[in-house]
C-alpha cells in the first residue's frame, strides 16, 4: 500500500514538474509585459501627461487686494480697501475642455498600446527564433549522434583494413562540423535568452520548453482588417487624432466667448463702509482671432492624412498577407512531403546494412538535411510574418 502511494506521488510529481517547465508564447508575453521596464517608464510618462492635461483645465488663483491709505492731507480717517475676486473663462470652456481632455486620454493610451505591442512583437519574434533554435539543435544533435556512430565504424574498419584513411579522415570531418553546429547553436541559444531576459526586465525566464503553434492559414483579408480597424493602435490613433482636432475646433469656439469674474469689495473712510459684489467681463475683441479658422484647417488636415495612411497601411497589410500565404502554401507541401519520406533515417539503415559506402551516404544524406533545414526556416519566416500580421492582437 505504502509503495503505491509513494509510486503515484512521484508520477504526479513528475508531471507537474514537466508541466511547471512548459511556457506558452503567450504566457510568457504577459510576464514579460509586467516586468518590462520600458513600458512600465512609458505608463508613468502617460500618467504625467495626463495629469498635466488635466491641469490646464484648472481655474485661475484668486486674487486678494487691499489698499490702506494713511499718507496725504486729509481731514477724515485713513482710508482702507480690499478686494477678493475669482475669474475664469466662460463656464462652457471647461466642460468642452474636459472632454477634449478625455480624447487626448485616449490617444495616450492608444501610443502606449502602440509602445507595448511593439515590446511584445520583439519578445514574440525573440521566443519564435529561440524556438526555432532549440528545434535545429535537437535535429543537429540527432546528426552528431549519428556522425559520432559513423566515424567509430569507420574507424573500426580502418583497423580492420577494410578501408582507407581518406574514408576515415572524411568522416571525422563530417564528425567535427557537426559538432561545431551544435556548440555555435548553443552559444545562439544562450544570446537569445539574454535578449529575452533583458525585455523581462532582467528576470529570468523558463525558456527550455516553449509550445508554440504550428503556423495556420489565417483568416480572409476582409475580417483581418475589420479586426484591426477596431484594435489596431496605430489605425484607433488616427481616429483619436481626428476627435480631438474635431474637439479642438469646439473649444476655440468656446472660447470666443467673453471671461467673466466675480468677488467681493470693502471699502471705508471716516467710520463709513460700503461692501458688496464685484463683477466683470472680458470683451473678446483680438485673442481670439484666426483662432478658430486654424482649428478647423488642422481638423481638415487629419481627416486626409487619416485617409492616406489607412490606405498606406491597407496595402502594406495586403503584400504581407498575400507573402504569408504564399510561403504556408509552400511549406504546406513541402512539410507534407518531407515528414512521410523519412529519408534520413531510413538511409542511415541502409548505410549501416553495407547498403551504401560513406561517400554515397553522406552525398545522400546531405540533400534531405538541406530539405529539413530549408523547411525549418520557412516555418520561422511563417511564425514571424504570422506575428507581424496579427500583431493587433497582442
Amino acid at each position: 500500500m505504502n509503495i503505491k502511494l509513494v509510486c503515484t506521488i512521484g508520477v504526479c510529481l513528475f508531471v507537474g514538474n514537466i508541466y511547471s517547465q512548459s511556457k506558452s508564447v503567450d504566457e510568457l508575453l504577459n510576464q514579460i509585459e509586467q516586468n518590462n521596464t520600458q513600458l512600465k517608464a512609458y505608463q508613468s510618462y502617460i500618467n504625467g501627461q495626463n495629469l498635466q492635461n488635466k491641469s490646464g483645465n484648472n481655474l485661475p488663483d484668486p486674487q486678494l487686494l487691499g489698499y490702506y491709505l494713511p499718507f496725504g492731507e486729509h481731514q477724515s480717517n485713513d482710508y482702507t480697501e480690499f478686494e477678493i475676486s475669482q475669474s475664469f473663462e466662460f463656464p462652457t470652456v471647461y466642460a468642452v475642455r474636459s472632454k477634449w481632455n478625455n480624447i487626448k486620454a485616449e490617444q495616450l493610451q492608444a501610443l502606449f498600446t502602440k509602445k507595448r505591442q511593439e515590446v511584445l512583437l520583439k519578445a514574440k519574434q525573440g521566443l519564435i527564433s529561440l524556438y526555432i533554435l532549440q528545434k535545429q539543435k535537437t535535429i543537429e544533435t540527432n546528426r552528431k549522434q549519428q556522425s559520432k556512430q559513423i566515424y567509430e565504424q569507420m574507424q573500426e574498419l580502418f583497423n580492420k583494413e577494410q578501408v582507407g584513411i581518406l574514408d576515415l579522415n572524411k568522416a571525422k570531418v563530417a564528425w567535427i562540423q557537426e559538432q561545431f553546429v551544435v556548440e555555435q547553436l548553443e552559444a545562439e541559444i544562450q544570446n537569445q535568452m539574454t535578449v529575452l531576459q533583458t525585455l523581462n526586465g532582467e528576470q529570468s525566464l523558463e525558456l527550455d520548453n516553449l509550445e508554440l503553434k504550428m503556423p495556420f492559414e489565417l483568416q480572409t483579408m476582409e475580417v483581418l482588417w475589420s479586426e484591426k480597424l477596431a484594435n489596431d493602435p496605430k489605425l484607433l490613433e488616427l481616429l483619436t487624432n481626428e476627435a480631438s482636432a474635431l474637439q479642438n475646433v469646439k473649444l476655440e469656439k468656446n472660447k470666443i466667448l467673453p471671461n467673466l469674474a466675480l468677488g467681493y469689495n470693502y471699502q471705508g473712510v471716516n467710520g463709513n463702509n460700503y461692501s458688496g459684489v464685484y463683477g466683470g467681463l472680458s470683451i473678446p475683441l483680438w485673442s481670439s482671432k484666426n483662432k478658430v479658422k486654424a482649428a478647423q484647417v488642422n481638423y481638415e488636415y487629419q481627416q486626409s492624412s487619416s485617409q492616406v495612411v489607412k490606405q498606406l497601411l491597407y496595402a502594406e497589410l495586403q503584400q504581407e498577407y498575400n507573402q504569408y500565404q504564399l510561403l504556408f502554401d509552400k511549406y504546406t507541401e513541402y512539410q507534407n512531403t518531407i515528414e512521410t519520406l523519412n529519408s534520413e533515417n531510413l538511409l542511415f539503415k541502409a548505410y549501416n546494412l553495407g547498403e551504401y559506402s560513406f561517400l554515397e551516404y553522406y552525398m545522400e544524406v546531405q540533400f534531405y538535411r538541406d530539405a529539413t533545414d530549408k523547411m525549418l526556416q520557412m516555418e520561422k519566416e511563417l511564425q514571424l510574418l504570422q506575428a507581424q500580421l496579427l500583431i493587433h492582437q497582442l
